[in-house]
């Protein structure tokens, strides 16, 4: 058995597990309950779980997707939040080449910088579908640390020393360094703000904004012109079929944040080939 392949187990395991942690996140924020400490309950009879219960995926199947204690009925985002993030936790190691614009192998930095901001826009999926708020608790602190990871990846040091602990690579930003991501940012930021203040809120929140400023960090540009075509393409197809199949009327309140992670997702993993698809088709 390959080291490649335990490995693969190691980091989808570990994906799962902070997965299981990002849905005590999305609950606690909803409830105001810190989720830093506490223990684990169920949401029905407030029970509180024990290490069997709190098994990522295998709980769920073992308990066939009810309480232990109350045998209510557990939520499918709880075993779709831990799948989901076990798989993008992995994603990087099994696709290396749409993750990576050469063939360089990734660094611990860009990898633990993926896993944060993977976490960040699960949260804000998840929250803004069930609650309609892109959270403040979490959409700046992502701001926050995509800036300062955009930042320190612009520094020309041929040796720059992360605690000690790993080297962060020489300047990776390119000519305009910062400027680039901050750029794409407040142009991500502003379009959505122009149409916030064109519908007077009723089309898009203040979270929209702040989300498409973090975007604009994280992916830069040109990766951020693919995202947000892919956001409106995608909300105006799944906006259609709702319409359509009933359960949503024109003047209904469609939240607009999934689709922007969903955008930010595929522009990280294929926003090269669908921006040079688009250049080959209509250019």
């Amino acid at each position: 058995m390959s080291f490649y392949f335990l490995f693969s187990i190691f980091y989808f395991l570990l994906g799962l597990a902070v997965g299981s942690f990002l849905n005590s996140v999305i609950y606690r924020l909803h409830s105001g309950e810190s989720f830093l400490k506490g223990f684990s309950h169920c949401p029905h009879c407030k029970h509180r779980l024990d290490w069997k219960d709190l098994i990522p995926l295998l709980s769920f199947i073992i308990l066939k997707g009810k309480c232990r204690y109350c045998h209510q009925k557990i939520s499918f985002q709880y075993p779709l939040v831990e799948l989901t993030t076990g798989i993008l936790f992995l994603f990087p190691f099994l696709f290396p080449h749409l993750y990576l614009t050469s063939d360089r192998l990734l660094n611990i930095n860009e990898l633990l910088f993926y896993w944060v901001s993977s976490c960040f826009l699960i949260i804000i999926f998840v929250y803004d579908l069930k609650h309609y708020i892109i959270p403040d608790k979490i959409i700046y602190p992502a701001i926050v640390i995509t800036f300062l990871y955009q930042f320190l990846k612009s520094l020309e040091f041929e040796n720059w020393n992360l605690f000690g602990i790993w080297d962060l690579p020489a300047c990776a930003g390119g000519e305009f360094g910062i400027l680039k991501p901050i750029l794409s940012a407040l142009f991500a930021s502003v379009f959505f703000l122009m149409i916030v203040i064109f519908s007077r809120g009723k089309w898009m929140g203040m979270g929209d904004v702040k989300l498409a400023f973090f975007m604009g960090l994280f992916l830069g540009f040109p990766n951020i012109l693919a995202a947000l075509f892919l956001a409106f393409f995608i909300g105006a197809i799944i906006g259609l079929g709702l319409i359509i199949s009933g359960k949503k009327k024109l003047s209904s309140e469609v939240p607009f944040g999934p689709f922007l992670v969903s955008g930010t997702f595929l522009a990280l993993f294929l926003g090269q080939d669908i921006i040079d698809w688009y250049i080959n088709i209509f250019l």
